[in-house]
């Protein structure tokens, strides 16, 4: 049935990407996400009420008040009688808002679902287990980036900790690395200075005490250094191959998707723009979370009934250089088809 009637992708939009205290640094997470949301609706030509769900992807959500989703469907105008659920999966949280969206559709639960994700790891606060009160000596606050974002659950320690093992395992060197780095840092600047991404960009009017500023492209490929790279410190271990280059940025910004099956699609005149075929995810070992993307990758091919070969373009989590590295290495994929645009 899917087959016959597959889900397609009819509107979609992003933010551009802010750095840490950078361009976005004023905006919440459900404010960005309105902005997203707002762009993927205005171009898939529906009104407040003809969607019945929004599913949004937020890891960080300490202080953003109740239902993020929610908040981001009512700031982007949507009806207030919209379904909206907050999801997370770390880094695979908008990608399993779409896979949900997707699915409920499918089943018949929904016609039309919006889906993405969104993040301002900049206003992630500090928390303090301070509701039994403190009676004597010092009280640590805890990032919550840190500690919900970014660090390991079971073992401990930073995610970087267990890229920089992996990359050992796999003897990824750091000028291997560096120039996986180099290379995805170029294509996106160049992807830039060549309007690829001015269609799916939704610009953001950021309100200063100098006036207002349009952003509208992203902030660490335009004031990254190249030369730079090269010359940085071990970000995770003193003789560690990952630093803060070759591993992805502390960023703010948002996405989200039109979903509704494709002949939802054709009564209402409207050109999909993507469909989606098939959708896998993996799980192992914690440690080893920068291999769980080949799996997935594979598991999704035998779904769809594709081989590696016969796929012509790879968007791959860059989260750290390895991730895709590692990819490429396991399954045969040339550069060239990888992340064309550049990544993170």
């Amino acid at each position: 049935m899917a087959d016959q009637d597959p889900v397609v992708i009819v509107g979609m939009a992003r933010t551009p990407m802010g750095g840490l205290l950078g361009d976005l640094a004023g905006f919440t997470a459900s404010e960005l996400g309105a902005i997203a949301i707002e762009a993927a609706v205005k171009e898939a030509g529906l009104k407040p009420g003809d969607a019945n769900e929004i599913i949004m992807g937020n890891c960080l959500p300490a202080g953003q008040g109740q239902a993020p989703a929610r908040q981001a469907g009512f700031k982007a105008g949507q009806d207030k009688g919209l379904e909206a659920v907050t999801i997370n999966k770390m880094c695979g949280s908008g990608m399993q808002a779409a896979v949900m969206g997707r699915n409920a559709i499918l089943a018949g639960d929904a016609s039309i679902v919006i889906a993405g994700g969104m993040e301002s790891m900049t206003n992630a606060p500090h928390l303090i287990n301070a509701r039994k009160g403190h009676k004597y000596g010092t009280m640590a606050a805890e990032d919550h980036m840190a500690l919900d974002g970014l660090s390991d659950a079971y073992k401990g320690g930073p995610m970087g900790q267990f890229a920089d093992m992996i990359a050992g395992e796999y003897q990824f060197t750091r000028e291997q690395q560096d120039a996986y780095a180099l290379e995805t840092l170029s294509r996106a600047q160049t992807a830039t200075k060549d309007g690829k991404f001015k269609r799916e960009i939704a610009p953001v009017t950021v309100k200063t005490r100098k006036g207002e500023t349009v952003v509208d492209t992203d902030e660490l490929p335009r004031t990254a250094m190249p030369d730079k790279i090269p010359t940085l410190r071990p970000a995770f271990s003193k003789d560690g191959t990952v630093t803060a280059a070759n591993a992805s940025a502390i960023s703010d910004g948002a996405a989200a998707l039109v979903l509704m099956k494709e002949s939802e699609a054709k009564k209402r005149g409207l050109t999909p723009i993507a469909k989606i075929v098939a959708s896998s995810s993996h799980a192992h070992e914690p440690e080893y979370f920068t291999t769980a993307p080949v799996p997935a990758m594979q598991k999704a091919l035998a779904k769809a009934g594709w081989s590696a070969d016969e796929v012509e373009l790879w968007e791959i989590n860059e989260a750290f250089a390895i991730i895709p590295m590692i990819a490429m290495k396991e399954m045969g994929i040339a550069h060239d088809k990888v992340n064309v645009n550049g990544g993170a």
